[in-house]
C-alpha cells in the first residue's frame, strides 16, 4: 500500500487511476466513518458506498435525534412540574411540527459538519447505490464496481418487529418513524421495556401523550440491576406510564382510528385501546441482499455478520464493524470497532475487542447507567459477591437538586473486595458513570473506590457513598465527611 505522490490528479484518499482502493466500505455511519477515518490516517485509499442518507443511524434516526427529542421533552416535564419553591413556570401545548422540523435542522448541520464535510476533508470516494458482493469477489454498486484489497461491512441495524399476528395489517410507529409524528397521539402503546421502549415511552408522555409500555420479562430494563427496574418502575408510575410486564402480545387489531392490543399476562388476558402502537423489540443487524453468501461470509440466526476476535468475517479479506456485527449496539462500540478493524486490515495489528469495562446508557429521566457485572452476572459466574444498593436520599447532589429518585448500586468480590459492577439510577448518571469505568479499569476494591478523591455535590459522589456504606452507614456520616 503506497501513498499517493503530490502532483497527481486524484485528491487524497483516491486510488491511482486505473488501480482499486486499499479499502472499501459497505455503509456510511458511526463504525464506517471511524474506518475511513482510521485508514485515512494510515495513508489509505478508501472508497464508502451509500444507499441512502450519509450518516447511518445515530446521526440521521438514532442518537442524535432521540436525545435532542428528549431533551425537549424534559423541558416542557420540568416546566410543568416545578419543585423548587418561590419558582413557577407553566408549560402549553406541543407543537410538533415545529419540534420535528427544529429535530430535522440540527439532524442536517451535524450530518453535513460531520460526515460530508469530513469524507471531503480526508477525501473519500463516496459511491451511492446498493453494494452488493459477486460470486466473483468484486463489490457491485449498480452497474459500477468498486474493487478493493480488503472490504469491510459497516451496514449497521434496522428496527425489528415480531411476528404478531395482525401487527402488519394494523399499522405501527417504530423507533425512527414515531421522531417523524406530525401530532402528539392521545395514547400509545409501546411493545418493549429496554433500553429504546423506555426513552420513547418517557419521551411521548412528557409530551403529552397517554403511554402504555408492554414487557415480555418480568420487569422493564430487564437487564439492569432489579434495584433499578424497580425504581424506575416506580417512577413511571408517578408519571403515569403504566408498565404491564411478564405480558406477551397475542394479536393487534386496527378499528377505525385506534388499535387494539391483546396481550397474556399472570393476571390473564386483557385488551389495551390506543391511538397507536410503537414497537420497540429491539434491532436486527442489517444484512439482507448485500450477497454475503456469495463471498463465503456466514451470519447468523438474527442476521449478524459472523466475525471474531480481530473482527475479521469467515473470508479473510473481508472485515466487519459495528451494530453489523451484532456485538453491543452503542455509537461508542462502532466507533472503537472503526479504529480496530482499519489497522487490522490494513497493517496486520492483530488488534482485538475488550468489553470488560464497556459503559451502558440509556436516557431515560433519571438516566440508567451501568459498567461491569451485574449482581446475577457475578453469580453466572461463580463468583462469590456482595453488593451494596444506596438511595439517591443519602446523595447531597439528589438533595439540593430536590430530586432524590433513583439509586446506586456497587457488585464487589466477597474474598477480596475488588469491584465488579456500579450501577446508577440517577439524574446526571451517564456522566458520573465513567468514573466507574475508571475505577474497573483500574481494578479498583471498594476499600480504595470508598476512599479516592470525590467533588462535592456532584453526582459521581453516590458512586463513592455506596462504596463507603461496605464499611458502615453513611447515614451516619456529615455532608463531606469521609
Amino acid at each position: 500500500m503506497e501513498c499517493c505522490e503530490v502532483g497527481v490528479e486524484n485528491k487524497p484518499g483516491q486510488p491511482p487511476k486505473g488501480e482499486g482502493y486499499d479499502l472499501a466500505i459497505v455503509g456510511s455511519g458511526s463504525a464506517a466513518f471511524a474506518t475511513a477515518i482510521a485508514a485515512s490516517r494510515l495513508g489509505a485509499s478508501v472508497a464508502m458506498v451509500e444507499q441512502g442518507l450519509i450518516g447511518g443511524t445515530c446521526v440521521n434516526v438514532g442518537c442524535v435525534p432521540s436525545k435532542a427529542l428528549l431533551a425537549a421533552a424534559e423541558a416542557r416535564h420540568v416546566a410543568l412540574g416545578q419543585r423548587f419553591p418561590g419558582i413557577s413556570t407553566r408549560a402549553g401545548g406541543v407543537d410538533m411540527a415545529a419540534l420535528i422540523a427544529g429535530k430535522e435542522s440540527l439532524v442536517e448541520t451535524l450530518r453535513h459538519e460531520k460526515y460530508e464535510d469530513l469524507a471531503e476533508l480526508y477525501g473519500f470516494t463516496i459511491v451511492y447505490g446498493h453494494g452488493r458482493f459477486t460470486a466473483e469477489g468484486s463489490l457491485v454498486v449498480g452497474s459500477d464496481q468498486v474493487d478493493a484489497d480488503r472490504y469491510v461491512i459497516a451496514t449497521g441495524a434496522v428496527p425489528w418487529a415480531p411476528p404478531i399476528p395482525g401487527l402488519a395489517e394494523a399499522g405501527y410507529l417504530t423507533s425512527t418513524t414515531a421522531m417523524e409524528l406530525d401530532h402528539v397521539p392521545d395514547s400509545v402503546i409501546v411493545i418493549g421495556g429496554n433500553a429504546v421502549g423506555l426513552e420513547q415511552s418517557q419521551l411521548l408522555s412528557r409530551l403529552g401523550a397517554k403511554v402504555t409500555v408492554v414487557e415480555a420479562l418480568p420487569r422493564i430494563a430487564p437487564f439492569e440491576e432489579p434495584e433499578v427496574s424497580a425504581a424506575l418502575s416506580t417512577i413511571f408510575g408517578d408519571e403515569g406510564i403504566s408498565v404491564n410486564a411478564s405480558a406477551t402480545v397475542t394479536r393487534v387489531i386496527r378499528e377505525g382510528g385506534s388499535v387494539i392490543v391483546e396481550i397474556e399476562t399472570p393476571q390473564g388476558a386483557k385488551a389495551l385501546h390506543a391511538e397507536a402502537v410503537l414497537v420497540a423489540t429491539g434491532r436486527r443487524p442489517n444484512t439482507g441482499d448485500l450477497g454475503l453468501d456469495e463471498v463465503g461470509v456466514r451470519v447468523g440466526p438474527r442476521g449478524e455478520v459472523i466475525v471474531d476476535g480481530e473482527l475479521r468475517t469467515t473470508n479473510p479479506l473481508i472485515f466487519a464493524a459495528g451494530d453489523v456485527t451484532g456485538h453491543p449496539q452503542f455509537v461508542y462500540v462502532a466507533g472503537m470497532h472503526g479504529g480496530i478493524v482499519a489497522e487490522n486490515a490494513l497493517s496486520g495489528a492483530h488488534r482485538r475487542v475488550d468489553y470488560r469495562t464497556l459503559p451502558r446508557v440509556t436516557f431515560t429521566s433519571p438516566q440508567i447507567a451501568s459498567v461491569g457485572m451485574t449482581d446475577e452476572d457475578a453469580a453466572r459466574s461463580g463468583i462469590d459477591c456482595e453488593c451494596r444498593v444506596l438511595s439517591l436520599a443519602s446523595v447531597p447532589r439528589a438533595i439540593v437538586n430536590r430530586d432524590t429518585r433513583g439509586v446506586a448500586k456497587v457488585v464487589a468480590e466477597r474474598s477480596t473486595g475488588r469491584v465488579l459492577g456500579i450501577h446508577l439510577l440517577a439524574e446526571g448518571a451517564a456522566d458520573a458513570i465513567l468514573a466507574g469505568v475508571y475505577a474497573l479499569e483500574a481494578k479498583f476494591t471498594v476499600e480504595q473506590l470508598a476512599a479516592t478523591w470525590t467533588p462535592y455535590l456532584t453526582m459521581a459522589e453516590a458512586i463513592k457513598l455506596t462504596a463507603q456504606s461496605f464499611f458502615g452507614d453513611v447515614a451516619a456520616l456529615s455532608c463531606c465527611a469521609v
